[in-house]
């Protein structure tokens, strides 16, 4: 399969006849667009021929496409998001089971890939675990906890070029100084207090940023808009994390261009 793969079209398709009930109409156009998307979620061409033979077969087979893209890119999502956590914890066997489970029953080959390069990423995040030396093809994030995971388990952090350029990046990405950043990293010690800082800063911020954004919505969906915006207010009043700072920013600004209720 070449090209980039737009499933807009037969999204939009598939809304149309399947939730809103307009007929389907076998153009040149739709015949084209069905035979694509099926050969993009591995359905065999004689299938699709034969389907495109009448019109409940062809809107079978717009069901049939539509339920691979939806069902497989929800199996994959929740996967990772599973295989995220177990790999925060520390446990990357769990984290490739959950993977390699999405991946034994997926036949859409955007999918397989996706779940196949996850894959990847963990095996290389595995020689992290086992090396103690970062990997610049990796997330930041990740291999943040699996060196603190290392951390608890009382090895310590190997002083090396690589390693304090990392901690040096992900000190900024947090909001902590270039002065406090030096003087952790002065020592091997002192380095893995630094480690630690980073990720409760990670893990507070998120956190802090994901409770106030649900009450922000709650106060939004019940008119108090004013309400709304103090909890972003009140976010950014202690928040120190760039990122998560200016996700709060954006929400405050999109509630102070929302009109007032009347």
């Amino acid at each position: 399969m070449t090209g980039k793969i737009d499933w807009v079209p037969i999204r939009t398709l598939a809304r149309r006849v399947l939730e809103q009930g307009e007929p389907l109409e076998l153009t040149d156009k739709v015949h084209a667009l069905l035979r694509r998307s099926a050969r993009e979620v591995a359905i065999p061409a004689k299938d699709v021929e034969k389907a495109l033979h009448s019109l409940p077969t062809a809107t079978a087979l717009l069901r049939k496409i539509s339920r691979r893209i939806r069902v497989g890119s929800r199996r994959l999502m929740d996967a990772k998001l599973r295989a995220d956590r177990l790999s925060d914890a520390g446990n990357l066997k769990g984290a490739r089971e959950q993977i390699a489970k999405a991946l034994a029953v997926e036949v859409v080959p955007l999918y397989r890939k996706h779940a196949k390069k996850a894959l990847a990423n963990l095996a290389r995040l595995q020689k992290v675990a086992t090396s103690g030396r970062v990997d610049p093809k990796l997330s930041e994030h990740s291999q943040l906890f699996i060196l603190l995971h290392r951390l608890d388990q009382g090895k310590h952090l190997k002083p090396t070029k690589g390693m304090r350029a990392f901690l040096r990046h992900a000190a900024a990405e947090v909001g902590i100084s270039e002065a406090e950043t030096k003087e952790d990293l002065a020592s091997q010690g002192s380095a893995g207090a630094l480690l630690r800082k980073i990720v409760e800063r990670r893990r507070k911020g998120r956190r802090r940023l994901e409770r106030a954004l649900l009450r922000m919505m709650d106060l939004r969906d019940a008119g108090d808009l004013e309400g709304a915006r103090q909890q972003m207010r009140d976010l950014l009043a202690v928040e120190v994390v760039p990122v998560y700072r200016q996700a709060a920013e954006e929400n405050l600004a999109g509630l102070e261009e929302s009109p007032p209720t009347s």
